[in-house]
């Protein structure tokens, strides 16, 4: 049980602190990672997946459908969804001041560190929407190579390799395929919850 236990603690927690070194970060709890899905440029829908602590929160999935960008536009659908997201989640702030923290809701709680599906776009998307938002996250891109398999982490304006071997590697990478699936099941079941 203990080496079990040790194993788990390795490629959650573990996982977590070497992605804090990575950055140069430090206290990061809660993830959140967004996705951008659409079938031939139609049916856009935005997943954001949620990790405290290295697992996952399923609790506190969201899923969105765009509904202000026509067509294949990622970085306006990204756009959209994050805006939705904090805009959401400052409201529900302002509405339960009074309320201690464990009773907010999922949007009330926000990230210690946003990941996006993608590079440099998708970063800056991210820190346009938290600038207007006035809000100071700091944001992640997780980088695919050619042949769609995660590579590095894009941050202040540069890539950092990443060992393959590594357990902040591995989560990385846990956290980008769930990403993506929760975005492909939206398209699949037809009848999400969503915001």
């Amino acid at each position: 049980d203990k080496e079990r236990i040790k194993r788990e603690e390795g490629r959650t927690i573990g996982a977590v602190k070497e992605i804090e070194a990575l950055l140069g970060l430090s206290g990061i709890q809660r993830m959140e990672a967004y996705d951008i899905s659409n079938i031939s440029g139609f049916q856009s829908v935005g997943s954001m997946v949620v990790y405290e602590k290295g697992k996952p929160k399923r609790s506190d999935y969201r899923k969105f459908k765009i509904k202000s960008v026509q067509g294949p536009n990622d970085y306006a659908s990204m756009e959209e969804v994050l805006t939705r997201r904090f805009v959401h989640g400052m409201d529900e702030r302002e509405e339960r001041k009074q309320q201690l923290e464990d009773e907010f809701g999922s949007f009330t709680r926000f990230p210690d560190l946003i990941l996006m599906d993608g590079g440099k776009g998708q970063v800056n998307i991210a820190l346009e929407v938290l600038e207007k938002l006035q809000l100071t996250i700091p944001v992640c891109g997780m980088v695919k190579d050619d042949k769609h398999r995660t590579r590095g982490l894009y941050y202040n304006n540069q890539e950092i390799p990443i060992s393959r071997d590594s357990e902040g590697f591995k989560l990385i990478t846990r956290v980008q395929d769930e990403a993506h699936r929760f975005a492909i099941e939206y398209r699949i079941a037809g009848k999400p919850s969503q915001l």
